[in-house]
């Protein structure tokens, strides 16, 4: 009797498949040939997919709509070096497009700042602009503004240097055996406090011209954006970027507490402080292109969380979020309300709508 035949060897797939991972309803991982396996979150990745897809229709729409309407295919012909002609092509790469990129680095900035803060302080209300770094970034900038009368790059040193310092001394303030998120932000609030009153302060010595223009400023507006704004802007977050994606890991598992973070190897309070930096600094260039523009930082976090169903700080998501609110409110700012208005007031006008909101929010989850 013969052997039965040896069974065939089984070749390995080269097809990439998608499979659930079983870790929650809309979690998989996309397997490919060579054992490469990438995990990620369907509904995480519609929700950023609609967030782009508002980003270029916010894109296209400030670009057109003005005293001199565009229609979206000139802009786009515009844009690829083809205007229709020399005024459009003035209009919309001279006037208008600094603007708008200005509006969504500065926007994505303060989304990765903000969630980056509330994941740190374990605080829905943890933001730079509550805690105090960005008014330290605005005491800086105002000092270089009403002292030296720099420019943009003079004033982003301010801004960067004022913030930084700001964020070292409520760091070491509010340290005490670790860093707790309440004792972070209370620090912080009273930070911010001195040091709205020395802005103050600053604009009551300063010449009328000096103080009525870092006035304006310190509303928060994009009028007279140009290129070099977007160069400032955009050098600072490509240099931030990496260093919080390289942080993101290593803070997603002090999010599980700084205990089990060392268990893994993680040096829970070296990579708090290099987010905290990271993030204040985000804030700074922010704060130095625009002023001190409130709320973004605030609510981009918890309406991409909310979209998205992710846990955590959600760094990408909250800047998407953050670059499509700044870009949307300026567009309300100038064309949709009687008057033109400085962006700022549109975003604490809505900012402040949200924060009351919140607060009854999170006074009932105490209550029950």
């Amino acid at each position: 009797m013969s052997a039965p035949a040896p069974a065939p060897a089984r070749s390995r797939s080269r097809r990439i498949a998608v499979e659930p991972t079983g870790l929650s309803p809309t979690a998989s991982v996309l397997r490919a040939p060579g054992d490469v396996s990438v995990r990620f979150d369907r509904r995480v990745l519609l929700m950023c997919s609609l967030l782009v897809a508002a980003l270029v229709a916010v894109f296209l729409t400030s670009l057109a709509v003005g005293d001199y309407t565009i229609s979206a295919a000139d802009v786009v012909r515009t844009l690829f070096g083809s205007p229709p002609d020399p005024l459009a092509d003035f209009i919309v790469n001279g006037r208008r497009l600094p603007r708008v990129l200005v509006a969504f680095l500065v926007g994505g900035a303060l989304g990765a700042s903000g969630a980056v803060f509330q994941s740190l302080s374990r605080n829905p209300l943890g933001s730079p602009d509550v805690i105090g770094f960005t008014s330290g970034a605005s005491a800086g900038a105002v000092f270089v503004i009403l002292v030296t009368g720099g420019g943009m790059l003079q004033i982003a040193g301010g801004a960067v240097a004022g913030g930084v310092l700001t964020a070292i001394a409520v760091y070491l303030l509010a340290y005490k055996r670790g860093v707790q998120g309440f004792r972070l932000i209370l620090v912080g609030i009273a930070a911010g406090a001195m040091l709205t009153s020395a802005v103050h302060y600053m604009l009551m010595r300063a010449e009328l011209i000096q103080a009525a223009g870092a006035q304006v400023w310190l509303t928060g507006s994009l009028n007279t954006r140009a290129w070099d704004h977007v160069i400032a802007v955009g050098v600072g977050v490509a240099v931030i970027a990496p260093l919080l994606a390289v942080l993101s890991r290593p803070m997603r598992m002090i999010e599980m507490g700084d205990e089990a973070a060392t268990g893994l190897g993680v040096n829970a309070e070296r990579v708090r402080l290099g987010m905290l930096i990271a993030a204040t600094v985000l804030a700074a260039i922010s704060v130095a292109a625009a002023g001190p523009i409130a709320f973004i930082a605030l609510a981009a976090p918890h309406l991409a969380r909310r979209l998205t169903g992710a846990t955590g700080a959600a760094v990408g998501s909250a800047a998407l979020m953050g670059a499509v609110l700044l870009g949307a409110s300026d567009l309300v700012a100038q064309w949709v309300l009687p008057s033109p208005l400085p962006v700022g007031v549109v975003t604490v006008c809505i900012g402040g709508l949200y924060l009351v909101w919140l607060l009854a929010r999170e006074g009932r989850r105490h209550h029950v």
